[in-house]
């Protein structure tokens, strides 16, 4: 009888355990669901509450608590809002994040998947520095090396890093001030620009190396600003007219899937 009553007990204990944990996982849940109501600004108790569908005592009570810890702030007047906590934390994620290493992942499985080479590369200056690489298996070379420097204007990766400029930074980057040029071939480019600009990525049609065409996307920060562009770079027999276009929306879900990694998300 005894042994019956420890194994009850036991199940018991055990019970109210897992209802604890699930308890504290709920809690913890809505605690966050807090603070991402409040990415926008302030928001007092009562928009707040009705925001997340919650009683007022319910909202209250989860924001007096992030309010102890910090990681929101509250202003009579104004109501809740982030907290300085919250400043500590993303300046501590942002120190650990490494772009090479967090990209990395995602430009192996977009050179597997494509069979390509693939590129990862800032803007540095008026060039492009190429940061990581990850070679194709097809049977080409593609003579890059990490910490060269390319043009912006004639290679896919560096027109993807300047897609957010304005038309006036653009005709610089492809011939400053000073600097002979094709007034025809510039206006083509131009064109073409502005085209990749509403789109989100862009080519490199030969442009940079003789037989070598590629497709390019820009990568970004929490902010939304363009850090960083890969590239899928192939031989032009590998990379017909169709072809560019069916890898555009590979090549962008990878760099916005490494954009999501640094924070980034698309506006709503």
């Amino acid at each position: 009888m005894g042994r019956v009553t420890s194994i009850k007990t036991a199940q018991v204990d055990g019970e109210e355990e897992v209802g604890a944990k699930a308890s504290g996982s709920q809690t913890l849940l809505r605690g966050l669901d807090v603070i991402e109501a409040l990415i926008d600004g302030p928001m007092p108790l009562a928009e707040l509450s009705e925001k997340l569908e919650l009683t007022r005592s319910t909202t209250h009570r989860l924001a007096s608590a992030l309010v102890d810890r910090r990681l929101l702030s509250f202003r009579p007047r104004e109501g809740y809002s982030l907290g300085p906590k919250l400043l500590e934390l993303g300046h501590a994620a942002s120190q650990q994040m490494h772009l090479p290493r967090i990209a990395r992942p995602w430009l192996e499985q977009l050179s597997e998947q494509t069979q390509d080479t693939v590129h990862l590369g800032v803007l540095d200056g008026r060039h492009a520095l190429y940061l990581d690489k990850v070679a194709g298996r097809r049977r080409i070379n593609i003579g890059s090396r990490l910490g060269e420097r390319h043009p912006i204007a004639s290679t896919g990766l560096g027109k993807a890093l300047i897609l957010d400029m304005s038309e006036p930074e653009w005709i610089d980057f492809y011939a400053p001030e000073g600097v002979a040029f094709d007034s025809a071939a510039r206006a083509v480019w131009l064109e073409r620009m502005r085209s990749y600009a509403q789109k989100g990525y862009a080519f490199d049609l030969e442009e940079n190396e003789d037989q070598i065409r590629c497709v390019a996307a820009p990568v970004r920060s929490v902010d939304g600003r363009i850090v960083a562009a890969l590239s899928v770079s192939s031989a032009a027999q590998y990379m017909s007219d169709a072809r560019m276009a069916e890898l555009t929306r590979t090549v962008t879900e990878a760099a916005d899937a490494i954009s999501a990694d640094l924070g980034w998300l698309p506006k709503r």
